[in-house]
Formats: C-alpha cells, structure tokens, sequence
C-alpha cells in the first residue's frame, strides 16, 4: 500500500529551511560563476546520448520517444552541456564557460541536485580554482582528494588487473597480485609519500604520478590528500580528477575530459549533500 503523503526512495523534498538553504545555496553560486564569466545553461531533462557519460548503463532509467528510440533521463550533464554547446550552438556563440543548476537521475528513483560548470578548452587547475572559490564563498570546509585515471588503465593493461578490481576498490585483491609497489601506492595520501615511493613504481606510471604531484604543488591548498589508485565511474575522464569531501561526504567532483575532438574541464558540486552537512551541523 503506497500512502498518499509518501515519496520514491532517492528522491528529494524540501520545505522551509531547507528549502530556503537550497536557494541560497543556488543563488551563491551562481552570482559567484556569472562573476567568474560563466553563462548559464539548462539542458533537456531528456537526452539521446548519456551512455557517453555513464560507465554502469544499467544506472540509466530508459523510455521510448516517439519513433520508438531509446531515450534516457539526464543522469548526467556534463556531456549534454558540451555537446549543445559545440554541436547545436556552433558559431552561433563564442561563449566557452557554462555553468547549469539542474537534477540527474539515476535507476530506479534516485534524483541528485548539482551546481557544475564546464570550460571548452580550460584547463583542470582553473576548474579547481573556481571550485575552491565556490567553497570559500560557501563557507564550507572540505578536503580535496586528487587523482588520476590513467593510473589505474595503466596498470590494468602492463600488468593484468582487472579495472573492476579499482572501480570496486577491492584492496585485498590488489595487495594480493605480489607487487609491493602496488602495495605501497595503495597507502599514499599526500605529496611527500608520492616522491617517496616515485622510484619503486614502474617507469611507465612515473609522469602520470607526476601529474598528480604538480597539480597539488599548483593550487596550495592545505587539505589535500591523494588517491592514485581510484578510480572514476565517469567515462569521459581522461586523466586527473578532483573530488572534495566533509568527512565521509562527497561534496563535489571534477575533471579534464576529451569528448570527440572537444577537450574541456569542469566539476560539479552535489547541493543535496551541502544541505545535509550544513544542516546537521557538521559545518557552519
């Protein structure tokens, strides 16, 4: 028996403070991003091409349009925002910095709130940097997490470890494959581990760790921790990558990506998690 006050599991409903916080929240960031240069966008809440962006089709909820092809809810909006952008927009505009404030779904019934930004031919340094500054202007503590996809496909293809074994994060079965280096990159957090470790690590994984190490001496931020083994559920990332976390919360996600022959950074912030640790108190 379904009540009729009730709602789907992993959807959301906001009312009052909540939703006056949502607001607030919005309205920050976007005065701070118009600021910044970026132009808004909302993007159809249907779309043709999200198997681009998802790694897991299964998370995509499906339905028919009307000559009968397959068509998904927006799960995600980074590559829609590109693609309108690059492909339907064309020389109409000039403009390379967007920013949409719009839900994704995933299967069956889970609906996620964001706050994101792309820049067609930015670099992932300026996308942090704006991030930073939405935090700042948030008030909101977090502490960013750096990686690099490349680490984990590299890897995978020298060495024969499957990717779920990363995607999964099955440490067990990675400290299990006998190479101590692996063992050893599986424990590094922050920059002065990674130098340390640089010589014991194949030839081959060296300038992309490097990576990693440059980009954390490049933004000076105090709360950085690395993770060289994660690896990203998104498909379009083609190497480093950002997440920002209040504890066990993930508060925001970003990266360089190369769609077709469109190269581009961006990150989003996932408003429903910002509302939860404001509003528990966990910050603020």
């Amino acid at each position: 028996m379904i009540f009729e006050h009730e709602i789907p599991a992993g959807s959301r409903f906001y009312f009052g403070a909540t939703a006056k916080l949502k607001r607030e929240i919005e309205k920050t960031a976007s005065d701070l991003l118009e600021k910044e240069g970026f132009e808004e966008i909302a993007t159809p809440l249907f779309s043709y091409h999200q198997h681009q962006s998802i790694r897991d089709s299964k998370e995509l909820i499906r339905i028919s349009d009307p000559a009968n092809r397959e068509v998904t809810l927006r799960a995600d909006s980074t590559i829609d925002v590109v693609r309108l952008v690059t492909k339907r927009l064309g020389r109409s505009t000039g403009q390379k910095k967007w920013f949409y404030i719009q839900p994704v779904y995933r299967y069956p019934t889970k609906e996620i709130n964001q706050i994101g930004a792309e820049y067609i031919d930015g670099t992932l340094t300026q996308a942090l940097e704006v991030t930073m500054s939405l935090f700042d202007a948030l008030e909101t503590e977090q502490i960013l997490q750096i990686s690099n996809i490349q680490i984990p496909v590299l890897i995978s293809m020298e060495f024969g470890i499957p990717l779920e074994w990363f995607a999964s994060m099955q440490i067990e079965k990675l400290l299990g494959t006998g190479h101590r280096w692996l063992a050893e990159l599986a424990k590094v957090q922050h920059l002065e581990q990674l130098e340390s470790i640089m010589p014991e690590v194949p030839q081959i994984l060296r300038p992309e760790l490097q990576k990693m190490g440059d980009l954390v001496e490049t933004c000076h931020i105090d709360q950085c921790a690395l993770a060289p083994l994660y690896y990203a559920k998104m498909r379009y990332y083609d190497g480093l990558f950002f997440q920002c976390f209040r504890q066990n919360t993930l508060l925001a996600s970003g990266g360089h990506f190369i769609n077709e022959d469109i190269t581009a950074a961006g990150f989003a912030l996932y408003t429903d998690a910002l509302i939860e640790v404001k509003t528990k108190g966990i910050i603020g």
